[in-house]
């Protein structure tokens, strides 16, 4: 039943996180680097202080308690994600939210799930559940893969004007290999979270003091997430601000109508913080995984990601003129995701 409880939890951060980038679509007037940096004050600084308030006791004691190496590790972690988060952004810029998404992230949960435990010396070959990790995330990748290929489809059997009408800025080059530096680098927001045993301390340090002081099980991770979030902030904020003078683009700030700023900060807002309830939701089903799967549970939150960017791809008509054959292989893509995400059950 935990394990269960688990997947549900994580699939309501999942959907929240492939919905993030719906209510930034409703931006107006605004160039990427201004929206990009406003929605991480919502999603890296404000909602991480907001939620650990409310559901971490102690939180001042939690933080003040922290060894400085812990803190360190998970900030310098959290601006190494950095440079995948911005890298995100731009890999969905240029290939949209499906396979954008599908490539960054299949990337992010191979790394993000394996080189933990090769790293800390664990040999995953030799334990029941080190085997069901490996299986698990094998089937991830291959799910992964074949999403990937129908989106080479839908690249190959789309005119080039319906393209161009689904994804504006469309360029498959250079989307590619944006995307999979944004998956290397977004892989170190696990490590941020739950350190790397024998090599590195990092959240999982904080994690312990915030459940010696009496925080529930669930919501142990949250006091972590205001760090590794705070050095992927500086990462996005130095890049953002870079652009905004190489662009010329401060003026977006002041320059338009009230309305405009209104609803432009409101769906900043909005996005920003759907985007940081998956970790939210990640950190409870964490919880809830068996201590061995603890590792896997990384592939988990992935896999259920790319399933629910492709739903909004397809919402988004970002499929469309793709092809029955096309769509077919989407879905057979999407059901590989959801059954690896069951292995847990095994």
């Amino acid at each position: 039943m935990s394990s269960l409880q688990s997947i549900l939890l994580m699939a309501i951060g999942s959907a929240c996180a492939a919905s993030f980038y719906v209510p930034i679509k409703k931006v107006k007037e605004w160039s990427w680097e201004s929206y990009w940096i406003v929605q991480g004050v919502a999603s890296w600084i404000i909602a991480p202080w907001l939620f650990a308030y409310f559901t971490v006791p102690n939180l001042g004691a939690v933080l003040s308690n922290s060894p400085i190496d812990a803190v360190g590790g998970s900030v310098l972690f959290g601006a190494l994600w950095g440079v995948g988060g911005l890298t995100f952004g731009l890999s969905m810029r240029y290939l949209g939210v499906a396979l954008g998404q599908s490539i960054a992230l299949g990337f992010c949960a191979a790394l993000g799930t394996l080189i933990p435990p090769f790293i800390s010396g664990q040999n995953l070959f030799t334990t029941h559940e080190g085997v069901l990790i490996l299986i698990g995330v094998t089937i991830c990748i291959v799910g992964i893969a074949i999403v990937g290929y129908a989106g080479a489809l839908r690249s190959k059997n789309m005119s080039e004007e319906d393209r161009k009408k689904a994804i504006k800025e469309f360029a498959l080059k250079k989307g590619l290999l944006i995307a999979i530096l944004s998956g290397v680098m977004s892989a170190c927001f696990n490590y941020g979270i739950n350190g790397i045993s024998g090599f590195i301390d990092a959240g999982n340090i904080i994690q312990k003091v915030a459940a010696s002081n009496g925080t529930d099980p669930l919501f142990v991770a949250n006091p972590v997430y205001i760090f590794v979030m705070f050095g992927g902030f500086l990462t996005n904020f130095i890049y953002c601000m870079y652009l905004n003078t190489k662009n010329k683009t401060f003026k977006d700030y002041t320059s338009v109508a009230s309305g405009v700023l209104i609803n432009n900060l409101l769906f900043c807002l909005l996005g920003g913080t759907l985007w940081y309830l998956q970790f939210f939701f990640f950190g409870m089903g964490q919880s809830k995984l068996p201590l061995g799967m603890i590792a896997f549970g990384w592939s988990i939150l992935m896999a259920l990601n790319i399933l629910f960017s492709n739903v909004w791809g397809i919402i988004l008509k970002e499929w469309k003129g793709a092809g029955t054959k096309t769509i077919g292989v989407l879905i057979l893509g999407l059901a590989v995701l959801i059954l690896s995400t069951f292995v847990i059950k095994l």
